[in-house]
């Protein structure tokens, strides 16, 4: 069943399906609540499956202003008090890690899934700030030496060169508010989760390396980690079979019936 929310004068999109207890994907950047599509069907069978779109995703429209994974966080909070979904379960892919940390942190909530999660600032080289800094005064500088239409057109070629393809794919706003999410640690808030915690990696994530899931194993208070051999960014797609085992087991009192 399709639903939609209006919050902070935008309108949210989620599904629902099935029934039991309240079950919510929470999808990464660039993508929508449809890349959940192959493993919905498995979960409606025994929980109340709740898809969300986050704003400026899917059927989503996007902020109006520039948010932060705190704007984001306060939106599911919108849709689990209209739902009455009172001490969910939560999965969370990539940026939707960063979402259910925040959340889980704060709510009561009953079990946590955090897929190649996002959360854990990266370690910058001094080249990457060299880098970053330069381009900061070749902005300042160049409209002055060739003029403003020049100018933009020298740094849109110089940033699509550079930006990854999530940033260059986005709108203006999307590129403002994915540069202020990705530079937010949530390191602080891990010790604050009370619910138990299962991180599913895969071992050769470059977005959100291994390293990353082993630092949240050590400050969740309950948390245990899968590693999927040979498995990249999107380890749930890249190894379904074991994704679903691996859920049956963490879940395997809530799927009694």
């Amino acid at each position: 069943m399709d639903k939609t929310i209006t919050y902070s004068d935008i309108r949210l999109h989620y599904t629902v399906e099935g029934a039991g207890r309240p079950l919510f994907l929470l999808h990464g950047w660039g993508c929508s609540g449809e890349i959940f599509k192959q493993i919905r069907p498995f979960l409606a069978q025994y929980f109340q499956v709740i898809t969300v779109d986050f704003a400026g995703f899917g059927q989503s429209e996007e902020p109006q202003t520039v948010w932060g994974v705190e704007e984001y966080t306060r939106s599911l909070e919108a849709i689990v008090e209209m739902e009455g979904a009172e001490n969910p379960i939560l999965v969370g892919h990539s940026f939707g890690g960063r979402v259910s940390i925040v959340y889980a942190s704060r709510n009561r909530t009953h079990k946590v899934v955090l897929v190649d999660a996002a959360g854990v600032k990266p370690r910058r080289s001094l080249n990457y700030y060299r880098k970053v800094y330069t381009f900061k005064l070749i902005k300042r500088l160049l409209p002055i030496v060739v003029g403003r239409k020049r100018a933009d057109e020298i740094i849109e070629k110089r940033r699509k060169a550079a930006g990854s393809a999530d940033y260059n794919s986005a709108s203006p706003m999307m590129r403002a508010i994915l540069s202020k999410v990705v530079n937010e640690d949530l390191c602080h808030l891990m010790p604050r989760i009370k619910a138990p915690t299962l991180l599913f990696w895969g071992e050769n994530d470059t977005a959100t390396p291994l390293a990353d899931a082993k630092k949240m194993e050590q400050l969740i208070p309950d948390a245990g980690l899968v590693t999927v051999a040979g498995a990249g960014h999107y380890s749930f797609l890249e190894n379904g079979a074991l994704f679903a085992r691996v859920m049956e087991s963490f879940l395997a009192k809530e799927m009694k019936k």
